[in-house]
């Protein structure tokens, strides 16, 4: 039986927590990694999934129209009204939580390093993940086309990490940190400048 994800996926998110915990008004307004949310609607889109469990999240999406981007705007706008520090206290409330929307277990590791990465490298701040989790995201994102569409990405390419022995697939090579690596799977344009090979401009124009 694999490991249970959430030790590490509670461990960042109370590094994430520490983090932020001084940032000022103008700082959360902060455009993310995460195209049209700013830093604060990310953090305040990792509460909610953390509050979400199958049963609720049924519901909110049936009550969407089954579209996960309007449930997602409408978690967003429930929170865009409140104070930063609301928002900070809400998510502190919830970083031991296990509650979670369906879906396999890599899935809620690999949200928490994505958007926890989609924060921090937007307020410039810099963390040394845990190399085995990422690796976990990464080995589960290499197979995966669910929501955002890694397997697809990556096809006919080579990736290759420089900080561990880790690497995936065949054909033009993209090398660099194995975080970078694997936020760029995700579609994140921002981490490319830290890789190299000549397969990151094929990466680079893939959506």
């Amino acid at each position: 039986m694999a490991t249970s994800v959430w030790p590490a996926v509670h461990a960042e998110r109370q590094a994430l927590a520490d983090d932020v915990k001084a940032l000022t008004d103008e700082q959360w307004s902060t455009p993310s990694l995460c195209i049209g949310w700013t830093v604060r609607d990310v953090l305040a889109h990792m509460t909610a999934t953390a509050n979400t469990g199958v049963g609720s999240f049924l519901i909110k999406m049936s009550k969407s129209g089954f579209s996960l981007k309007r449930m997602q705007e409408k978690d967003l706008a429930n929170v865009r009204t409140i104070p930063p520090a609301e928002t900070l206290a809400k998510f502190k409330a919830v970083v031991s939580s296990s509650k979670h929307p369906p879906g396999p277990s890599d899935t809620w590791l690999g949200e928490t390093l994505v958007h926890a990465e989609d924060i921090r490298r937007a307020l410039g701040i810099t963390r040394l993940y845990p190399t085995e989790a990422v690796v976990r995201v990464a080995d589960f994102y290499k197979g995966s086309n669910l929501v955002i569409g890694a397997k697809k990405r990556i096809a006919g390419l080579k990736l290759q990490a420089t900080d561990t022995t880790w690497s995936h697939g065949e054909g033009p090579e993209v090398s660099g940190p194995i975080m970078s690596l694997m936020c760029a799977m995700t579609g994140r344009k921002a981490p490319l400048v830290d890789l190299s090979g000549p397969g990151v401009a094929e990466l680079s124009g893939r959506p």
